[in-house]
C-alpha cells in the first residue's frame, strides 16, 4: 500500500508540474495564465522600477540648481549639459537603463498582465528624465490612443505629452494637448496633481498667472507628496508678489518658511519676506539693516553673495549707484559656489556702468563676465551677448559725444580759461626723482639683517622673492605683467584694452624725475585746433553730436531690439536738437516705439510725419502699409533693368547704353540707383562724343546727387585728371579711347603709382537708417566704426578676474585664427545663375572712387554653388576692417543681386585658401561670426 501511495502521489505531482507548466506558457491566454502574469508583473518589475524611479526623482530633486530670480519650475524636468547648469548624477542614469529593462520585459513576455500600460508610461519617463523629450512624446502619445478608455491612464500620458512639448518649446501644441487634459480632469477622482500643475506650468509660461495661481492652488490641495507641499507654495508666493497680491505673497512665503522646505528655499522665502515688507512700508533703510544682519548667522555663509546682491539692489532702487556698485562688487566677489549668482551680479554691473554710470570700458568688461557666467538658458542671454559683442559700436559714439561736448564747454571759456584747461589736461603727473632716491636710500640704510629679522613676511625676504621669481619663470617663461597674464591667446576686447592702458600710461609719463614736456606743446596745439571756435566748426560739431546720437538709437532699435533704450535716446536727441536733418527718421521711429505702449504719443509722432514731411518715404509707409513692399519690388526691377544696360555697356553698345538710361529715368524717377544709371551714361557719352559733353555729364551728375557717397567720388577723380590732361583731351574727337572691358576705368594708367594703405574714408553712417519696411528689429551685427582718440580718456577699469572672453571660440581646426601679411575683403554670393558683373563693376567704383593709387584689385571666384567676389591685398587687420567699414554702408548699391544672396567678411588668404565648397564656406562664416 505504501509503495501504491508513493506511485500515486509522484504521479499528481507529475501532472500538476506539467498543468503550472503548460498554464505558464505566454502563448496561452487563460485565468491561471493571466494572475501569474500578473504576479509577477506587479511584484517583480512595476514594484522595483517605480522604487527606482521615485528614488531617481529624489535625487534629482536635491541635485537640480533652482534659479530664485525667476519663477521656480513646477516640475524638474533635466535637459542637455549644454543648457544645464547642472544635471542629474551621472550614476542614477544606470538605474533609468533599469527601468527601460524591466518595461521592456513587461511588454515582450507579460502581455497578457494588467501592467503594460505602466510599462509604456514607464519607458517614456525614463526617456522623459534623459532629455530624450521626442522619443519621450512618442511613447506617451502611443499610450494615450492605446489605452484611451482608461481614463486615469490616458490623463496621465496626456500630462506627461504636454511636459515634453514645453520641454522641446513646442508651446502652441502643448497648449492643445492641455485642453484635451482639462476637459479629462472630471472623469478622474484622484491623481489630479500633476495635471493641475502641468496646467500651472503652461499658464506661467504663457504669462497667464492669475489662471497659474488657480492651477496652483487646487494641485496643492489634491497632492500628497512633501517636496510639492514645499515647492508649489514657493512659486505660489512668487505669483502673488508679482500680482503684487502682497499680503497672500507673505502668508505663502511664511508657509515656506515654517515647513521642512530645503535651506536654500527656506533662506530665499526670508529674503523675499524682507523684500516684500520694505514695499509695503517703504523703509528701505530697515531693510538693509535686516538683510545685513543675517550675515551674522553662521548658516547663511553660504548665500552671503544673495545677502550683498539684495542690499545692491535696494541702494540700486534708491538711486545710489556708487553704494549699489560698490555692494555688487561684494556680491561678485563672494560668490564661490553660485556662478548663476556671480553672473547676476556681473549683469548688474554691466547695466549700472553702461546706463547709469557712463564708463563704457568696464560695462564692456562686466557683459562679457556675465555672458561667460550666466547659462544660456537665462531670459535674454542672446541680448546680453549681442550688448557684449556689439557694446564698442555704441562705446565709440559715446566716447564722440563726450569728447565734442568737452571741445564745445573749452572752446565756450575765456582764451586764458580755455589755455588754463588744455593745460591741464596734459600736464603730465610727475613723481620728483629725489623722493624715489629718498625711498632708496631709506631701504638701503636699514640694518642689512632686517629682512633676515622680518623673515616671516615674504616679500621682505629677498632670498625667498627671488626663488620664487626662479620658480615662477621655469613654469611660466617670461610673461609681462599685465593682467590675463596666464592667457596666450587674448580676446580682442582684452587686447585693445591692454593697448588703450599702454597708451594712457605713456601719456602719464614715466617716472625717473624726468620731465614729460618735450611733446606736450604739439598736443596742446593739435587740440587747441580741434576746438570749435567759429560757427561753422560749432556746426559740425553738432552734426556729429546728433548723428552720433541717432546711431546709437537706430542700434538700439534695429540690433539690440531694445525700444525702451530707444526712445530714451531719441527723446534725449529731440530735447537736444530740436531741429536736425533726421527729425523724419526720428518721429517715424518714435511712432513705432510708442504705437504698443503709450498709443497717443504714437498717434503724435505719426501726425507730424504726415504734416512736416509729407513726401518722405516714412509719410508713405504710414499712409499705405504695402509701400514698403511695392517699392522692394520696385528696386528689383530697378536692378534688373540696371544689369540689362550692364550688359549693353560691356558690349559698347554705347548707343543703346544712353537711351536705355533715359528711358529708364523717365520710367523710375529718383530710383536708388540713378547716379549710377547717369554715371553709365556719362561713360558712353564719353566713348561716343568729344570731352566737353563728357565734362557736361560729370558736372551735372555732382549737380544732382551732392551727398552720393559711391559715384561722386570717383566723378571728381575724373574729373581732376581731365583736368591735367585738357589739353591732350581737347585734341580728341571722342573723349575715351582706352576703354578696358576687364578693367573699365577711362583714364590712361599713370606711369608712377604710389602705393598706399588704405585709409579711413567719410561713409554713411554703418548703422542702417530706420526703414519703415523694418518693424521688427534686425539681427545681423554691424561692424565697429575706427575709435575715437579721446584725451581725457579714463583708464579702464579691470572689472572682474575672469579669463575668458565673452565670444566663445569655435572649435573648428579647420580655420586658423592667426594673423597674416594677406587679407582679403569677400563678398559671397550663393547663386550661381545671378550675373554679378555689374556688382563687381560697384565695387571698381567704389575702389577707384576712395582708393585710387593703393593698387587694390577685385576678383572673381567660383565655387560650385557660390561666387566669391574678393578685394585684396590688406597687409593687416586694421586696414581691411577700415574697409570693411566703408563699403558696408554701399553694399546695398553696390550688389545688384537680391540683399539675401550675399554676405560681406574679411578673411586672410591662409583661410581663403581652405575654402573650396558651401560646406566649408559655411564653416568660415560661423567662424568669422564668433571670432570677429
Amino acid at each position: 500500500m505504501n509503495n501504491l501511495s508513493k506511485l500515486s502521489f509522484k504521479f499528481f505531482l507529475a501532472c500538476l508540474s506539467i498543468t503550472i507548466l503548460y498554464a505558464c506558457s505566454t502563448q496561452k491566454d487563460n485565468p491561471t495564465n493571466r494572475g501569474l502574469q500578473n504576479l509577477s508583473a506587479r511584484y517583480n518589475y512595476i514594484y522595483n522600477s517605480n522604487v527606482l524611479l521615485d528614488t531617481y526623482q529624489d535625487d534629482l530633486s536635491q541635485t537640480y540648481q533652482d534659479k530664485f530670480d525667476e519663477f521656480l519650475s513646477v516640475y524638474i524636468a533635466p535637459t542637455t549639459a549644454d543648457f544645464m547648469t547642472t544635471t542629474a548624477p551621472v550614476g542614477n542614469v544606470k538605474s533609468l537603463d533599469e527601468i527601460t529593462q524591466k518595461a521592456q520585459m513587461i511588454i515582450a513576455e507579460k502581455g497578457l498582465s494588467n501592467y503594460v500600460d505602466e510599462a509604456y508610461m514607464l519607458l517614456a519617463k525614463t526617456n522623459f528624465y534623459k532629455g530624450s523629450y521626442f522619443t519621450a512624446t512618442e511613447y506617451f502619445d502611443y499610450t494615450a490612443k492605446a489605452y484611451q478608455k482608461d481614463k486615469k491612464v490616458y490623463l496621465a500620458a496626456m500630462t506627461w505629452k504636454a511636459r515634453s512639448l514645453m520641454q522641446l518649446n513646442n508651446y502652441e501644441l502643448a497648449a492643445k494637448v492641455l485642453d484635451t487634459v482639462k476637459i479629462t480632469l472630471d472623469s478622474v477622482k484622484n491623481e489630479k496633481a500633476e495635471p493641475l500643475a502641468t496646467l500651472a506650468q503652461m499658464s506661467i509660461y504663457q504669462g497667464k498667472y492669475k489662471n497659474a495661481i488657480g492651477y496652483l492652488e487646487q494641485a496643492i490641495k489634491e497632492t500628497n507628496k512633501m517636496d510639492s507641499r514645499t515647492r508649489w507654495p514657493y512659486i505660489l508666493a512668487q505669483l502673488y508678489e508679482r500680482e503684487k497680491e502682497y499680503p497672500a505673497s507673505v502668508g505663502y512665503y511664511t508657509k515656506v518658511e515654517n515647513s521642512n522646505a530645503p535651506f536654500e528655499m527656506y533662506f530665499n522665502a526670508k529674503l523675499s519676506k524682507i523684500r516684500i515688507y520694505d514695499l509695503l512700508n517703504h523703509q528701505s533703510y530697515n531693510r538693509n539693516q535686516a538683510l545685513l544682519k543675517l550675515l551674522k548667522d553662521d548658516k547663511n555663509f553660504d548665500y552671503t553673495d544673495q545677502i550683498y546682491y539684495e542690499v545692491a539692489e535696494d541702494y540700486f532702487g534708491d538711486n545710489n549707484f556708487a553704494k549699489a556698485e560698490e555692494y555688487y562688487k561684494i556680491s561678485a566677489k563672494n560668490s564661490t559656489r553660485n556662478q548663476y549668482q556671480k553672473g547676476l551680479s556681473y549683469l548688474r554691473l554691466a547695466e549700472l556702468n553702461f546706463k547709469n554710470l557712463g564708463n563704457y570700458v568696464s560695462a564692456k568688461l562686466y557683459y562679457d563676465s556675465a555672458a561667460t557666467t550666466l547659462p544660456k538658458t537665462y531670459p535674454g542671454y542672446e541680448s546680453i551677448l549681442r550688448i557684449s559683442q556689439n557694446l564698442e559700436y555704441l562705446t565709440q559714439r559715446y566716447q564722440l559725444i563726450a569728447e565734442q561736448d568737452t571741445l564745445q564747454m573749452i572752446a565756450r571759456l575765456p582764451q586764458q580759461a580755455r589755455e588754463k584747461r588744455i593745460n591741464e589736461i596734459f600736464e603730465p603727473k610727475v613723481i620728483p626723482n629725489a623722493n624715489i632716491k629718498a625711498n632708496n636710500r631709506e631701504v638701503k640704510n636699514d640694518d642689512p639683517d632686517k629682512t633676515q629679522k622680518n623673515g616671516t613676511f615674504y616679500f621682505n625676504n629677498i632670498s625667498a622673492v627671488s626663488r620664487g621669481f626662479t620658480d615662477f619663470k621655469k613654469r611660466w617663461g617670461n610673461r609681462p605683467l599685465e593682467d590675463n597674464w596666464r592667457q596666450s591667446i587674448k580676446s580682442s576686447q582684452q587686447v585693445n584694452q591692454q593697448n588703450q592702458a599702454n597708451v594712457i600710461d605713456n601719456n602719464q609719463g614715466a617716472g625717473n624725475g624726468q620731465s614729460v614736456n618735450e611733446g606736450i606743446s604739439v598736443k596742446v596745439a593739435a587740440y587747441t585746433a580741434k576746438l570749435p571756435l567759429t560757427a561753422d566748426l560749432l556746426q559740425k560739431s553738432d552734426q556729429q553730436i546728433i548723428d552720433a546720437y541717432f546711431e546709437i538709437a537706430a542700434f538700439y532699435q534695429q540690433v539690440l531690439g531694445d525700444e525702451k533704450e530707444a526712445i530714451k535716446v531719441y527723446e534725449t536727441l529731440l530735447a537736444r536738437y530740436p531741429q536736425n536733418n533726421h527729425l523724419d527718421a526720428i518721429y517715424y521711429s518714435l511712432y513705432l516705439d510708442y504705437k504698443d505702449t503709450y498709443p497717443a504719443k504714437s498717434e503724435s509722432f505719426k501726425n507730424l510725419v504726415l504734416a512736416k514731411f509729407p513726401g518722405s518715404v516714412y509719410a508713405k509707409t504710414i499712409l499705405d502699409p504695402n509701400f514698403s513692399a511695392k517699392q522692394n519690388a520696385l528696386d528689383a526691377e530697378v536692378n534688373k533693368v540696371y544689369n540689362t544696360v550692364f550688359a549693353d555697356y560691356e558690349k559698347k553698345n554705347f548707343t543703346s547704353v544712353i537711351n536705355a538710361v533715359n528711358e529708364t529715368n523717365a520710367r523710375f524717377p529718383g530710383n536708388s540707383l540713378q547716379a549710377q544709371y547717369d554715371y553709365l551714361k556719362a561713360i558712353a557719352i564719353g566713348r561716343t562724343q568729344n570731352v566737353d559733353s563728357l565734362l557736361l555729364a560729370f558736372n551735372n551728375i555732382l549737380f544732382k546727387y551732392p551727398n552720393d557717397q559711391l559715384i561722386n567720388p570717383l566723378v571728381k577723380d575724373h574729373l581732376k585728371y581731365i583736368d591735367e590732361n585738357i589739353a591732350v583731351f581737347k585734341a580728341r574727337k571722342i573723349a575715351l579711347i582706352d576703354f578696358d572691358p576687364t578693367e573699365p576705368r577711362f583714364i590712361a594708367q599713370q606711369n608712377t603709382v604710389a602705393v598706399q594703405k588704405p585709409q579711413p574714408i567719410k561713409t554713411e553712417p554703418a548703422i542702417p537708417v530706420v526703414q519703415p519696411a523694418i518693424v521688427e528689429p534686425k539681427k545681423e551685427i554691424i561692424a565697429n566704426n575706427p575709435p575715437v582718440n579721446n584725451p581725457v580718456q579714463q583708464a579702464p577699469v579691470q572689472a572682474n578676474p575672469i579669463n575668458e572672453p565673452a565670444k566663445q571660440a569655435v572649435a573648428d581646426n579647420l580655420f586658423s585664427k592667426a594673423e597674416s601679411n594677406i587679407y582679403y575683403y569677400v563678398i559671397a554670393v550663393n547663386d550661381m545663375s545671378l550675373s554679378v558683373s555689374s556688382s563687381r563693376f560697384g565695387v571698381g567704383q567704389f575702389n577707384r572712387g576712395n582708393y585710387s593709387g593703393t593698387g587694390l584689385k577685385h576678383q572673381l571666384q567660383e565655387l560650385q554653388e557660390d561666387q566669391l567676389i574678393y578685394v585684396g591685398n590688406f597687409n593687416t587687420l586694421s586696414e581691411v576692417k577700415t574697409y570693411s567699414e566703408g563699403i558696408t554702408s554701399q553694399l546695398t548699391r553696390i550688389m545688384k543681386v537680391p540683399t539675401s544672396t550675399y554676405k560681406g567678411f574679411y578673411i586672410t588668404k591662409e583661410n581663403f585658401d581652405k575654402i573650396k565648397n558651401r560646406e566649408t564656406l559655411n564653416r568660415y562664416l560661423e567662424f568669422f561670426k564668433v571670432n570677429h
